[in-house]
């Protein structure tokens, strides 16, 4: 049985959860996870490094390479094949903008 994934920190749910492409025939649909999308806006929207971007979404440099790299396969797929592409699901929780986010096992010093 595979081990459950731990919740990746996202900034909140997006606005627009569905693109189509216009002038061809859709060819099918493929989904991006919500934490793909927060992925990509750090990396490619926000052009932060790797490493700051894993701790803002609070999972290891190793982790956010590869939900970066499915990420963007599933834009080419959508954008090459012409496939409407849906964002939804994924394991993911909202930061908490009042108090700071602690890991488990850490204390403050």
């Amino acid at each position: 049985m595979p081990r459950p994934k731990k919740p990746r920190c996202v900034s909140g749910y997006p606005s627009i959860v569905e693109f189509v492409p216009q002038g061809m025939p859709q060819s099918g649909e493929i989904s991006l996870s919500v934490e793909g999308l927060e992925s990509i806006r750090l990396s490619d929207f926000e052009r932060l490094d790797q490493e700051t971007a894993a701790k803002m979404m609070e999972v290891s440099r190793q982790t956010y390479g590869r939900i970066l790299a499915d990420a963007r396969h599933v834009l080419a797929e959508a954008v090459v094949t012409g496939k409407a592409l849906k964002i939804q699901g994924g394991v993911y929780t909202f930061h908490d903008r009042r108090r700071r986010r602690r890991r488990c096992g850490r204390s403050r010093t």
